[in-house]
């Protein structure tokens, strides 16, 4: 079975226990990645987790809302496709899936993340 055409569960993270699915990158679809893109919040941890240029763990996020709408968001996140979580301990750890959007919709990460930083820069950080 090439990874194309992988069950979903194939690409799921395990770690101690823990299973993440994660959608395979011929299952990301535009609509799902542009809807998760579409909130404020998920822009903003999209925002920090591509000037961070590296993992970051939930909790390095400060954001206004509880921890499971907080939860929520990432799991939108993980779900579309734009992220990919590893559990390393008790830590989450979340890093943009850069290569797979890059090859599926090539230049819409980068184009809608300096779409974003103009706006904070005009407007400020949504909220």
């Amino acid at each position: 079975m090439t990874p194309a055409s992988a069950p979903a569960a194939a690409s799921a993270t395990e770690a101690g226990g823990r299973v993440l699915d994660h959608p395979t990158r011929d299952e990301i679809r535009i609509e799902g990645v542009l809807h998760a893109l579409s909130d404020p919040m998920r822009l903003r941890i999209v925002r920090e987790l591509a000037a961070a240029e590296s993992e970051l763990t939930c909790s390095c996020f400060d954001l206004p809302v509880s921890k499971s709408t907080s939860t929520h968001h990432f799991r939108v996140l993980r779900e579309s496709g734009i992220v990919q979580q590893i559990y390393r301990g008790t830590a989450k750890m979340n890093g943009l899936r850069r290569d797979d959007l890059e090859a599926l919709f090539p230049g819409l990460l980068s184009r809608v993340l300096d779409a974003a930083n103009r706006q904070v820069q005009r407007i400020g950080e949504d909220r």
